[in-house]
């Protein structure tokens, strides 16, 4: 735990997941995994932390990836700029298909790419 450590409002978050992980299991994909690897000094570690809170590993599936890149796809043909990327696509395709919701600071283009999508956050809609 001492690896994930937040800003401000670091609390509320631990807060919402500890309230999410009552309700059903937490999972990272594979994007995730790579995205918080930075903090751990080791594999190992990384692992144990994810266990020791209960959270599991979950890759993203061969469909969910290509359905993110059909999204992405649309997003920039609808003047999306390169401010987000394959990865945030990445995310949400999981999030929706294989993990049930996302917690995330939504900056727009979640709710409109996928709107579906129940997203848990620390700030209201």
């Amino acid at each position: 735990m001492e690896h994930l450590q937040g800003g401000s409002d670091a609390r509320d978050w631990i807060d919402l997941l500890i309230e999410a992980r009552r309700e059903s299991s937490l999972t990272v994909c594979d994007i995730v995994f790579a995205e918080i690897a930075p903090l751990f000094p080791s594999l190992e570690k990384l692992n144990s932390t994810l266990e020791s809170l209960g959270v599991e590993y979950d890759p993203i599936h061969p469909q969910r990836a290509f359905a993110a890149g059909e999204i992405f796809r649309r997003y920039r043909r609808e003047g999306g700029l390169r401010k987000y990327l394959i990865p945030d696509f990445l995310i949400g395709a999981h999030a929706l298909h294989q993990a049930g919701c996302l917690a995330a600071r939504d900056r727009g283009y979640l709710r409109r790419y996928f709107p579906q999508l129940r997203i848990l956050s620390t700030q209201s809609p």
